[in-house]
């Protein structure tokens, strides 16, 4: 099962970008969706997380500037990052699972997000 992740580039600090993930329906509609980074030379961290029933968490470094939602018609999950910092440069990944913490679960390919400043 492959998680289709998209809409990472390039852009200045204070910028905005949207982050996309499709997933199958069968593992969509009952699972925990949520997005991960890795930056270069650290650990991969929690972003943010949304259950099936639509309830949210981030983590502190995002929090006030990116926005997680799902559109259960698209089986699809967003990232809208506003305010974007050069911290924020990682490559970014969705997953879906059956809890936020934890091993297992299913993994789309990284999209690379670069704020230059």
């Amino acid at each position: 099962v492959q998680l289709q992740a998209s809409g990472g580039g390039m852009v200045q600090a204070g910028g905005s970008l949207r982050l996309s993930c499709e997933a199958p329906r069968t593992i969509f509609s009952v699972n925990v969706m949520a997005w991960y980074r890795r930056a270069p030379g650290k650990q991969r961290e929690l972003v943010a997380a949304i259950s099936a029933s639509g309830s949210t968490n981030y983590s502190d470094s995002v929090k006030g500037r990116f926005t997680i939602a799902r559109d259960n018609a698209k089986n699809t999950m967003y990232l809208h990052m506003n305010s974007l910092k050069a911290e924020d440069t990682a490559v970014y990944y969705c997953r879906a699972s059956a809890y936020v913490v934890g091993p297992g679960g299913y993994w789309g390919r990284g999209t690379q997000v670069t704020v230059s400043s």
